[in-house]
């Protein structure tokens, strides 16, 4: 304040204000490519200029990308930060697996408490339908193609929920954790496959979860969650112990084979052929 005077907020950041509301509510998720500039700012009732000004503001904090020619996107500023260097731990460490699924658990199961009572319509319609799709994948077959997009639904479904707790952090971070643990879970459901009985089990999982929450049931809706991350956790260590086999089985067969052969033996083998 200068003179006894109310600083005038400038009209493009009140539209930067604005648009960073949206990057943290999630209503822009990085990879999203802005409106065209002219339908923006008629949505936002201000002059192209100033948008353009607030998005250049934006650019210099690193959250909006501008290509030449090719619009405005939103960046993965906010969540980068903590997934590289997860990643690359993960990757050296796989030990760490566990403590990454103890920390998912107990921010699902808070996210999914909150959501059923915080959820508005439009979010249980986009729950439901992340839901019916995660159903209708699963029920087909086994090809990598289905499995990636089994994966993908997943996540979309869990996401969903986490949105729906109308906390940004809790979106923020279970989109970070989840594209942390993305080789993880498609792993672990390349397994579950293997046996019809776990592949009900896990799908009716995803159901008592979407009753929990669409039922507006904080307690229901955070218990099916926990016996969904149990059930992982003990599906990873089944996993883990199944890949372990099959490499000691590997290399028992490597060590059973005959040599190869060489030198006069080798020539006389050809010869015989």
């Amino acid at each position: 304040m200068a003179n006894g005077k109310l600083a005038v907020q400038r009209l493009s950041d009140t539209i930067a204000h604005e648009l960073e509301r949206r990057i943290l509510d999630g209503a822009l998720k990085p990879g999203d490519r802005l409106q065209p500039e002219r339908d923006l700012a008629a949505e936002l009732g201000v002059s192209r200029p100033s948008l353009r000004e607030a998005i250049q503001k934006l650019v210099s904090k690193g959250l909006l990308q501008s290509r030449q020619g090719g619009g405005t996107y939103v960046t993965d500023r906010l969540d980068a930060g903590f997934i590289d260097p997860w990643q690359d731990m993960l990757r050296q460490h796989p030990n760490i697996q566990g403590d990454l699924l103890e920390f998912r658990g107990m921010l699902e199961c808070e996210a999914a408490s909150l959501a059923a009572c915080r959820a508005t319509d439009a979010d249980l319609q986009r729950i439901g339908d992340a839901f019916a799709l995660v159903e209708a994948l699963f029920a087909r077959g086994t090809s990598p193609e289905v499995l990636e997009q089994q994966v993908k639904a997943d996540l979309a479904f869990h996401q969903a929920i986490a949105e729906a707790a109308h906390n940004v952090m809790f979106g923020h971070l279970t989109a970070s954790l989840f594209r942390v643990i993305n080789d993880h879970i498609d792993r672990n459901l390349r397994h579950l496959r293997r046996s019809e009985e776990d592949w009900r089990e896990l799908r009716d999982q995803h159901r008592a979860i979407w009753e929990g929450v669409r039922s507006r049931d904080p307690a229901q809706a955070a218990a099916a969650v926990r016996r969904h991350i149990d059930f992982v956790k003990a599906s990873m260590v089944a996993r883990a112990r199944y890949e372990e086999r099959e490499t000691r089985a590997r290399v028992a067969r490597n060590l059973t084979r005959p040599p190869p052969a060489t030198g006069e033996a080798a020539e006389v083998e050809q010869g015989s052929s």
